[in-house]
């Protein structure tokens, strides 16, 4: 029997660069409200908030280095059990830097921590403090983690719903032009044979892994072939490629490829005259720029009977946005007798 899936740790990876800053950052947020708060007893100096703020940044760090090595062991815990445990060990960590602080402070008579306050106090009160931030923090990255795992899903959902978009009647007119060919062209049927078996590859890994700009454009050459098979001189394609392009860029699976269908099944095979596909690429300035131009009917006339016309637009919209964030965008719009989809992506 095949040994089980170890499971993913709960417990928030304050490993990474970026959780180690959040760490960082509200610790010095707490020595900086804790410095504007009135205080008679003994005002702040630019000397006492710089060693305010080395201690609480020693603290954070030495906790988020300790919660990283025991995330593995913490987790195997239940929640409740391993959430508290991990903010004890934050409390307990900044009780034993407390004693070392006022101990050094007597003895050096520095005078950093006010002279009202004992040693007990001073503990106990950073003690406390350290077991709020890190019941805070790890709470918030928590629910970030579960987020994000949620919007993971749902990617994943589009892209299995996606592969739904390389319909059975696409299949069964594919395979009724190769049977057509195999006698006439047995070179050419072979050809789409190969692109059809690359296509539905394609669609079959739509939710795993990365593709790249250079496969999303031939997979999307690919599908215009069978097309082009099919519907002879109505379809025609312009290709637009603005040199020197990001080829290795990576990109979600399928984001090019559903545009260019919509534009085939929406567009060119809905006018009896056809017309010309025009897909432009550029890399200008630190992003990438994708945009599939076509003939098309009319919204009323196009829509009409079209049922998840913008399925595959949102679907890419939205894997988009997940993979390269705010800086992703996608906009379509029908003008003048032309339809154009487009996006732009960073140059991660």
């Amino acid at each position: 029997m095949a040994p089980a899936p170890a499971r993913e740790p709960w417990l928030p990876d304050l490993c990474r660069l970026g959780r180690l800053a959040t760490m960082l950052g509200v610790a010095e947020l707490v020595v900086v409200v804790v410095a504007l708060a009135p205080n008679a007893v003994m005002p702040w100096t630019p000397v006492r908030f710089a060693s305010a703020s080395g201690f609480a940044l020693w603290l954070a760090l030495t906790v988020s280095v300790l919660l990283c090595v025991a995330r593995h062991r913490l987790s195997r815990l239940p929640r409740a059990l391993g959430g508290a445990l991990a903010v004890l060990l934050a409390a307990l960590v900044a009780a034993c830097g407390a004693v070392l602080v006022h101990t050094i402070d007597r003895s050096l008579a520095t005078g950093l921590v006010p002279a009202a306050v004992s040693w007990q106090r001073f503990t106990a009160g950073s003690a406390a403090i350290a077991g709020l931030i890190v019941a805070v923090v790890l709470r918030y990255l928590y629910a970030v983690d579960g987020w994000q795992a949620q919007v993971r899903a749902s990617a994943r959902a589009e892209a299995d719903a996606l592969q739904a978009r390389i319909r059975p009647h696409f299949l069964f007119n594919s395979m009724n032009t190769i049977a057509g060919l195999l006698r006439r062209d047995p070179a050419v049927a072979e050809r789409a044979v190969l692109d059809l078996s690359d296509l539905f590859r394609a669609a079959l890994g739509a939710g795993s892994g990365e593709s790249s700009l250079r496969e999303e454009v031939e997979l999307a050459e690919r599908y215009l072939a069978i097309e082009q098979l099919r519907l002879g001189e109505r379809l025609r394609v312009q290709w637009r490629r603005e040199e020197p392009l990001p080829w290795d860029l990576p990109l979600p699976r399928l984001v090019l490829q559903p545009l260019v269908e919509n534009a085939v099944l929406h567009g060119i095979s809905r006018l009896p005259e056809g017309g010309t596909v025009e897909i432009a690429l550029a890399g200008s300035g630190d992003e990438l720029h994708v945009a599939v131009r076509n003939p098309a009917p009319a919204p009323r006339e196009r829509d009409a009977g079209d049922g998840g016309h913008g399925h595959a637009q949102a679907s890419v919209a939205h894997r988009l946005a997940y993979a390269f964030g705010p800086r992703a965008r996608m906009a379509a719009r029908w003008d003048g007798g032309y339809y154009l989809a487009e996006f732009r992506v960073p140059l991660r």
